[in-house]
């Protein structure tokens, strides 16, 4: 008889999901997660569940079919792991988060802090730059545009504008008191 196995430390289950990953292994990701686990992706919400979590792994890559995972850095203690990671594609598959495919490409930067429990994933935070996914995505100009210069110009006369206004606005108030 076998002695029973002890779950995995937490960067082995880390590195086992990086690789699962980058292997479009979905199954396989699906595995390392609780049943009951969080993911939280900063910039687009939560999901909870292996089914949806799994689902937010089908849809990314359904969306960017050339879809390229690479965990650069991986650290953890006995609870906690953490996965530096870069995600590249190109946006020309299905829709993702509500955006249709433009066929722009993207490569994005992040790192995820995973917290595991009996050598399941239970609870993953995601964060990344998500001004620089928008200007990947063509939501925003790129740095240093003349269009992200001509953005700013318009958000600080709006500011000064608004701020001018409540200053009459409560000057005129105070005067009636």
């Amino acid at each position: 008889m076998a002695a029973p196995s002890l779950p995995l430390p937490p960067v082995d289950v880390a590195r086992s999901a990086a690789q699962a990953l980058a292997a479009g292994d979905l199954d396989r990701y699906g595995e390392l997660l609780h049943d009951d686990a969080v993911f939280e992706v900063l910039p687009f919400g939560e999901r909870r569940g292996r089914t949806a979590v799994r689902g937010f792994f089908d849809d990314l890559r359904e969306a960017l079919p050339d879809f390229s995972f690479t965990a650069e850095a991986v650290t953890g203690d006995e609870q906690h792991a953490a996965v530096e990671w870069r995600i590249r594609g190109t946006f020309d598959g299905k829709p993702f988060q509500g955006f249709t495919p433009n066929g722009r490409r993207f490569d994005i930067r992040g790192i995820d802090f995973l917290e595991i429990h009996s050598g399941r994933i239970r609870h993953d935070r995601t964060a990344f730059d998500g001004a620089e996914w928008a200007r990947q995505l063509g939501l925003l100009p790129r740095h240093d545009s003349v269009a992200e210069r001509a953005m700013v110009t318009a958000f600080n006369t709006k500011t000064r504008i608004a701020k001018h206004w409540q200053e009459r606005t409560h000057g005129r108030h105070d005067s009636h008191t």
